[in-house]
């Protein structure tokens, strides 16, 4: 393990660290923003992150996350949105073995703008049968290619409870991130270093869920909103600059 972190510049390591807290405290507080933070962030600095170490690390903030609320889950919700998830998933992963390496950075990029652009626009949806299903085929797509794929999910579920919101989602997202990393795997794309990777930062995961826990009745989650999405456009136009001009 001590020969991985060896490998990257401990400058890398630490920002990454601050930043899964920070993204995790999000997660933690408002259901949605582990991976919209970090993710292009990790594309600039760490690639080695994405998506699969992000899904992993993602899907497990998720998971406590809905566990914390667990009896606030809306089964039908959760069971339209896998489906549609599972879909969207293959659809990314048969993307990114047939497309080339510009090609899926540039879909990135794209698709954590389109991540922003949901998130901002802010559209009232009621959360029924085809609506999940279609925000899932979204999720999917958006998530295995980035490990961003909560937006859709939100905008669509955005008109239940917060407690339900946060548990639902967390559940979708825990399951759907095991899904695409289970794909990932399947086709080579996922290894065991960035397994490691993952696990490295884990204990920084942890750290700031477990501080939303404590302060998320606190939090202006306006503000925080705000941060997040500028923070992610800034990231993404970034990642398309760079691919453009190599």
């Amino acid at each position: 393990m001590a020969a991985l972190i060896d490998l990257v510049d401990p400058l890398s390591w630490l920002l990454m660290a601050c930043l899964v807290v920070l993204a995790a405290f999000l997660q933690g507080v408002g259901g949605i923003g582990f991976a919209m933070l970090v993710a292009p962030i990790a594309a600039l600095i760490f690639p080695q992150l994405v998506p699969g170490p992000l899904l992993a690390l993602g899907g497990s903030v998720s998971l406590l996350a809905a566990l914390r609320e667990r009896q606030h889950i809306v089964p039908n919700v959760v069971v339209c949105a896998l489906g549609g998830r599972a879909t969207g998933s293959l659809i990314a992963v048969l993307g990114m073995t047939q497309l080339p390496i510009a090609a899926v950075n540039l879909g990135f990029a794209f698709a954590i703008l389109g991540a922003v652009a949901l998130s901002a626009w802010g559209l009232r949806i009621l959360p029924c049968t085809r609506n999940m299903i279609l925000a899932g085929i979204a999720s999917g797509i958006m998530g295995t290619l980035t490990s961003v794929g909560a937006p859709a999910l939100a905008i669509a579920m955005q008109n239940l409870a917060p407690a339900q919101l946060r548990a639902s989602l967390g559940l979708i997202l825990f399951l759907g991130a095991s899904l695409s990393l289970i794909l990932l795997m399947l086709v080579g794309l996922f290894s065991l270093q960035q397994a490691m990777l993952s696990m490295v930062l884990y204990p920084f995961m942890l750290l700031g869920f477990a501080l939303s826990g404590q302060l998320r009745h606190q939090v202006s989650l306006p503000l925080m909103r705000r941060l997040l999405l500028s923070i992610c456009s800034i990231s993404a136009l970034v990642l398309i600059a760079r691919t453009l001009w190599h």
